[in-house]
């Protein structure tokens, strides 16, 4: 998979991606996936794919044209962060979403078409008036990603991982109500 630049609709890749339900050997790879340098803060315990599956989780995969998984998506209270829960940053109603790209396909200029997938298909499927989700803020490519898909930065707070204290940024979007709730799943 690589990027269009030449696209008519602007630069940036055009990827069929599609998302699907999250099977087990999805899981097994995300977990397995590994991010370089400071990203690496994203990476998954290899023995935490069986919880990926508990329906609870909420989550899905993100396949690329090849089928293979490029990514995944998590919603509601598994898509949250202690610290913004603590700091009472989840009173307002909106949907969190959690999302991951495979490591190879970050920074290649895959995030807008991904992002944009991502974002069909939760108003597809949930329907909500706003979107929420948090970023590490150090994490400054996705924050660019995000505002670029219009979400605005909110509160800024710190949670635990891994023993130390992180910043986060709060982030939402509006839903388009010409978008949300359409009848057949984007992409599709």
């Amino acid at each position: 998979m690589k990027p269009d630049e030449s696209s008519p609709a602007g630069p940036g890749p055009v990827l069929p991606f599609s998302v699907r339900p999250l099977t087990p050997e999805d899981a097994i790879a995300i977990c397995h996936w590994r991010y370089p340098g400071q990203y690496a803060f994203y990476d998954y315990d290899p023995g935490d794919w069986r919880s990926m599956l508990a329906p609870e989780a909420n989550y899905v995969a993100v396949a690329g044209a090849d089928g293979a998984v490029a990514g995944f998506l998590t919603f509601g209270a598994n898509a949250r962060v202690s610290g913004a829960q603590a700091a009472g940053l989840y009173a307002s109603e909106a949907l969190d979403i959690g999302l991951g790209l495979r490591p190879d396909l970050t920074g290649q200029g895959y995030g807008r078409a991904f992002l944009a997938s991502a974002l069909a298909w939760a108003e597809w499927r949930y329907n909500p008036s706003t979107i929420r989700l948090v970023v590490a803020t150090f994490n400054t490519r996705a924050i660019r990603a995000y505002e670029r898909a219009g979400f605005v930065a909110g509160p800024a707070f710190t949670s635990p991982v891994a023993g130390r204290e992180v910043p986060f940024v709060l982030m939402t979007r509006p839903v388009s109500r010409e978008n949300a709730g359409r009848e057949s799943m984007p992409g599709r």
